[in-house]
Parts: C-alpha cells; sequence; structure tokens
C-alpha cells in the first residue's frame, strides 16, 4: 500500500469519528488532533502536507487560516497561511457536509495533488475547522513518465524473441518453458492438441535443432521420446 494510500484512509477513518464528535471551538481541534499531524505527516512521508485550518467565527480570513501544518513545502504554505478555494464553498455552507476524498488539487507551480479533507462541527452544527490532507504526486507521475518511455507500449507481432542462459541447455529450457506458458492452461490440463503446438512453436523458432531437444521437451510434457517424434512430424504437416 503506498504512502498516500495509507494518509488517505487514516483521513476517512478519522471523518468517521467526527461524524459522530462535536468541538466547542477551533482551538480545542487544534490541542486534541495536532498530533495526528505529526503522525501522519511521518508516517505517509515528506510529499504529504497535512493541515488544519481555522474555520470559526462568521467573519473567517481566509487568507489566514492555516493553525497547525506538517510538510508545508508541498504548497509552499506556513502557519498564519491561506485556505484553499474550498473554503469559499465551505462558509457558503457552514452546516453541509463537505467532506471529500481523493480529488485533484494543484499548486501555484502546477504540480498536481491527490487530496482529502474532513470538517469539524461545533455543538449547534457549524463547520469550524478541516483537517486535510494533500498528497504531492510529481515523483509519482515522472516515475511513470520514465518507465512509458523505457517500455515500449507494444511489440510487433513479428519482432524476435531472444533467450538468455548459462549454456544452450538453459537457453533451450527457457525457450521450451515459454512454449508452455503460451498455451494458456496447466501442463497436466493440456490436451494432445496443445503439447503438438507447444512442439510447433519450438519447431519454427528452431529449438528443435538443438542436440537432445526432442527428449527434452518430451520430459517436459510428460510424454514419452517416441510420442514427442510423433507429435513433431504431425506438427509439421498442420
Amino acid at each position: 500500500m503506498s504512502t498516500s494510500t495509507t494518509a488517505e484512509n487514516a483521513v476517512a477513518a478519522l471523518a468517521d469519528d467526527l461524524a459522530r464528535e462535536t468541538y466547542e471551538s477551533a482551538e480545542e481541534v487544534l490541542r486534541l488532533y495536532r498530533p495526528v499531524l505529526r503522525a501522519l505527516a511521518t508516517a505517509a512521508g515528506p510529499t504529504v502536507e497535512v493541515v488544519l485550518h481555522n474555520l470559526d467565527g462568521t467573519d473567517v480570513d481566509l487568507g489566514h487560516t492555516i493553525m497547525a501544518i506538517e510538510n508545508g513545502h508541498v504548497t509552499g504554505r506556513a502557519v498564519g497561511g491561506p485556505s484553499t478555494s474550498l473554503g469559499l464553498d465551505v462558509l457558503k455552507d457552514r452546516r453541509g457536509n463537505h467532506d471529500a476524498f481523493g480529488y485533484t488539487g494543484y499548486t501555484s507551480d502546477g504540480r498536481e495533488l491527490r487530496c482529502s479533507s474532513v470538517y469539524f462541527h461545533n455543538g449547534a452544527g457549524d463547520i469550524i475547522a478541516s483537517l486535510c490532507v494533500n498528497v504531492d504526486l510529481s515523483p509519482l507521475l515522472l516515475a511513470r513518465k520514465t518507465l512509458d518511455a523505457l517500455l515500449p507500449a507494444s511489440v510487433p507481432a513479428n519482432a524476435p524473441k531472444e533467450h538468455f542462459g548459462a549454456d544452450l541447455v538453459s537457453v533451450m529450457d527457457s525457450m521450451i518453458t515459454e512454449a508452455i506458458r503460451e498455451i494458456g492452461r496447466p501442463l497436466e490440463s493440456m490436451s494432445r492438441d496443445d503439447k503438438i503446438t507447444v512442439l510447433e512453436r519450438l519447431d519454427q523458432r528452431g529449438a528443435t535443432q538443438m542436440r537432445k531437444s526432442v527428449e527434452a521437451i518430451a520430459k517436459r510434457l510428460g510424454i514419452s521420446r517416441v510420442t514427442a517424434y510423433s507429435y513433431l512430424e504431425e506438427a509439421r504437416t498442420r
């Protein structure tokens, strides 16, 4: 499980607890949950920002809502810093359920974030604070881009397949293993026709030209040497 998923699961569990709790003030929320921020951020790592916002009162200054933050370098914010654009929606409906998980956010420099937010209510039902987890996806997106560049999107049907081994015996064994795997069913479930197909593919790839190859194939397929040669002759007439 990734660190970002771990953090999101923790926030979702916290949301379940908050649905049953009320708080007198944002200061009470800060006192109770300040250690949670550090625990989440430490467990999830430096790409995960965890923030507590003060949304208490009738005249909230959205430019200065942050009362605690860990890994603030993710968004470039600090204590005393601003809310986000979502703060406007919350203040329009202070008694609504604004909890949200796994939504997309963006930093001012264009980095993509995966975000989750839960909200704390007072006894009257008004939102007074929020806890937000913001995961910087840029390292993962860069890693994916690098892998995409290294791994071809598709392999041409006629592309050659190369097998490596310490000697020709191990090379041949690798070729036999691949041909068996291509059938798509366990060896014990293979039909007579499946085994002929294995010999046909190995013959087409030149494996049967190797010394004692037919004997090795027969052993892997669980048939006799004579049967293997019979199957090979039949494969060559298809």
